[in-house]
């Protein structure tokens, strides 16, 4: 059992997604719709499923091939807007024993440039409503190390309590020893945290570990306490919490080295 909350919602689970949606290739609207539906391909987060009669007429292009999904018969499109072509951009569903899919389009996220939930830029995917994520400042010490060396050591941490992930950490940067690190530049975002402004790999026992912490210096309003913090992979480093070790858990992000959390 995980130490903290797990997924709960089922693969092909759908719900109404009750905000406006919009996406965009170059200055092009690519579609605009409060109709969308937010559909579970797997358990972490959901995509958006659009009709196809709020998709601007003309962009989407038959690649005259179909395939069978987890949501049923879809055919392939590229999508086109002015000088931009995006193959294989977008799956119509023509046929599906799930209700309220047979006419919906699934885009891939990165074939289009910027996605908005009402008026705000929304990255990587759509936020799963089932997710909470709270930033609490705590008197709990926390110290990180890697092959025993020490890389932080602070007594007034934030704690970023996720729904579906360990409990990440971020510490001052004042209490990072930032001799053992080394600045890379990876960057990545998050659909309820923004975009990193720093990336570092960590010098230990003769090893260069690649990327295992990274800040956000312009998080989203929602997680204003992390600004400018550093937190670590707990999953690749040892964390002790008042004195007390905690076990290093086992992610995706552990698994595939995607990006920060």
């Amino acid at each position: 059992m995980n130490d903290y909350p797990a997924m709960i919602v089922p693969v092909n689970h759908v719900e109404p997604a009750p905000r406006r949606v919009r996406a965009y290739l170059g200055a092009e609207k690519v579609l605009d719709t409060t109709r969308a539906l937010y559909v579970w391909e797997w358990p972490h987060y959901p995509q958006y499923y659009v009709p196809v009669a709020d998709i601007r007429p003309g962009l989407l292009v038959s690649e005259g091939h179909t395939q069978r999904t987890g949501r049923g018969v879809a055919e392939l499109h590229g999508l086109r807007a002015g000088e931009a072509h995006r193959p294989r951009a977008a799956r119509l569903i023509t046929e599906s024993a799930i209700d309220g899919l047979n006419g919906t389009v699934r885009f891939e996220w990165a074939a289009l440039d910027a996605w908005f939930e009402e008026d705000e830029q929304v990255f990587v995917h759509p936020r799963n409503p089932y997710v909470r994520v709270d930033a609490l400042r705590s008197n709990r010490p926390v110290r990180v190390e890697l092959d025993g060396v020490v890389l932080a050591d602070s007594a007034s941490p934030v704690m970023v309590f996720e729904t579906g992930l360990p409990t990440r950490y971020y510490v001052s940067r004042t209490d990072v020893r930032f001799e053992h690190l080394i600045p890379t530049g990876t960057v990545t975002s998050c659909p309820y945290k923004g975009t990193t402004s720093g990336y570092w790999s960590v010098r230990a026992g003769g090893t260069v570990h690649k990327d295992l912490a990274w800040a956000y210096d312009f998080p989203t309003r929602q997680l204003l306490p992390i600004t400018g913090m550093v937190a670590f992979y707990n999953e690749k480093v040892d964390t002790f919490v008042d004195g007390q070790p905690v076990n290093r858990p086992q992610t995706h992000f552990f698994r595939t080295d995607a990006g920060a959390s």
